[in-house]
């Protein structure tokens, strides 16, 4: 089954997924709070940065390039500021935005979380609920007669903003069903029979509950009952239910039920899980999958995005790790989590992309860990650099070796360098039990940036260690580590042990 679920993930590259639904914007206002306010009993946020990021409708985007499939938009934003800060994201994604429209009387949503750490203190909504007029939606509806062609699967994804009319999900659905292309839903308020027609709804325990008519939903048993009340009266082929902590439930008219169980993670955060598992859904169909390998794909993605911090996306790679380190039945909910080894086996970091890497991070902060970021070329590993990287993990609780491209090596060595290519040099680095995580950065040429700055401002550790007789004023990295809070230290090394010296030794051996 693992086989056949990988071969779903590499299928998604050529798919293509419309989404429909209302989009937002999500900002993120970071501080920290020392005081309370002299004026009423509340605290006072000191402002430090902002960050802002595609939500609602446009996090189920965000899912679905990240995982590796070609993803559009129909959905309206106000004609301001906010929209145009949406649409530039979503080009960026490589989203297909010529059915993003606008409207001049109504605001872009824009939802701001103001947090203290990694303490969420205060959520604001800018937001206008009113239903679409009838010219715009009418616009909606031949955006997605026209799209739908271009497409293996479509989502809506119906926050309740206003966007998505009972007239406009109708005429997509019916556009869908015409063209043989599935239609999952995700779903608002307790009127599901305005989703007739629809492949698949997908509601959380409560919205199950809710839609039944408050039928009760602890049990498989329950689930699947009002599953099969919401199929019957709603014309709806299947009901797929996320139920937190006891996993999934897929229950399509006269097929056996399927529940699929999660193992037992550490939750950081719930935030945008629901759009992992409908994108996850969405696009395994696009790419071919029957709808219990879909679920079986998005019951894994889930549990893989509530471990992240933040509102965050599944990745290609992160799902085909986990899936191809399955040794279960899939679809009894038998799937590891990638990066981990429940064998026992020998200690090995990873390598990460630098957003990997970045949520890796974030999950060790608010677990409230010290992680340390040191960086080197580590050519020919030796005893110095064994003593130099055990001697800074002593100081902090998770370390990062940020490790020079083959091409910034070379810029700092000469030609002749690197003696071992990026891939085995990480590799070394990682099977030592003092290191937690490799990254890789440098130049790709001459004049570019070829210091660890540029991604020490991204993962932002808390403390940068470097090694040799160096003042402070004296390490290019100093400024950003210090410009975000971090603190720089400056380790010592082991004389009369190199690379250049290892390199010198076995020539004039060779040569003797």
């Amino acid at each position: 089954m693992s086989q056949s679920l990988a071969h779903h993930v590499e299928a998604m590259k050529q798919a293509s997924v419309l989404v429909i639904g209302d989009i937002m914007l999500d900002r993120f206002v970071y501080g920290s709070v020392d005081r309370i306010s002299p004026e009423s009993p509340v605290p006072v946020l000191a402002v430090a940065r902002e960050n802002f990021m595609l939500g609602g409708a446009g996090n189920t985007l965000a899912n679905i390039v990240g995982l590796g499939a070609k993803g559009l938009i129909i959905s309206v934003t106000g004609e301001d500021e906010d929209g145009r800060v949406i649409r530039e994201r979503a080009e960026a994604l490589g989203i297909d935005t010529s059915g993003l429209l606008y409207d001049k009387a109504r605001p872009t949503t824009v939802k701001t979380r103001y947090l203290a750490g990694h303490q969420q203190v205060l959520r604001t909504d800018f937001e206008d609920k009113t239903p679409v007029t009838d010219a715009l939606a009418a616009q909606l509806i031949e955006k997605a007669e026209q799209l739908i062609a271009q497409v293996q699967a479509v989502i809506i994804s119906d926050y309740g903003k206003g966007v998505l009319r009972r007239d406009v999900i109708a005429a997509v659905i019916a556009a869908a069903n015409k063209r043989g292309v599935p239609v999952v839903v995700d779903p608002k308020g307790r009127d599901f029979s305005i989703y007739k027609g629809a492949s698949a709804v997908t509601p959380n325990r409560k919205e199950l509950s809710e839609a039944a008519h408050g039928l009760p939903v602890k049990t498989d048993t329950e689930v699947m009952e009002a599953a099969q009340d919401i199929i019957k009266r709603c014309g709806i082929e299947t009901v797929i239910a996320t139920r937190s902590a006891d996993g999934m439930s897929i229950i399509s008219g006269e097929a056996p039920p399927v529940h699929l169980r999660t193992r037992n993670i550490e939750v950081f955060d719930v935030s945008g899980a629901g759009d992992t598992v409908i994108a996850t859904i969405a696009t395994a169909l696009a790419a071919g999958a029957s709808m219990p390998e879909a679920g079986a794909l998005a019951n894994l993605a889930g549990s893989l995005v509530v471990a992240k911090v933040g509102t965050a996306s599944i990745r290609a790679n992160e799902l085909l790790d986990a899936v191809n380190s399955d040794h279960g039945d899939a679809l009894a909910g038998h799937l590891s989590l990638g990066g981990s080894s429940s064998g026992g086996g020998a200690h090995m970091a990873r390598l990460l992309e630098s957003e990997e890497a970045a949520e890796q991070v974030r999950r060790w902060k608010a677990r409230g860990l010290k992680v340390g970021f040191t960086n080197g070329c580590f050519d020919i590993l030796h005893y110095g650099h064994v003593s130099y990287l055990n001697n800074t993990r002593n100081h902090c609780d998770r370390l990062i070796v940020a490790l020079n491209k083959d091409s910034s090596v070379k810029i700092l060595k000469g030609e002749t360098r690197p003696v071992h290519d990026e891939a085995s040099r990480a590799a070394v680095l990682g099977a030592l039990g003092c290191v937690d995580m490799v990254v890789l950065f440098g130049a790709h040429t001459v004049g570019e940036d070829n210091t660890a700055t540029a991604l020490l401002k991204h993962l932002q550790p808390d403390i940068y260690f470097k090694g040799g007789d160096y003042t402070e004023d004296q390490i290019p990295e100093a400024p950003t580590v210090r410009a975000y809070g971090g603190e720089v230290c400056v380790m010592p090394v082991y004389e009369g042990h190199s690379t250049t010296g290892s390199i010198k030794k076995m020539t004039e051996d060779k040569a003797a």
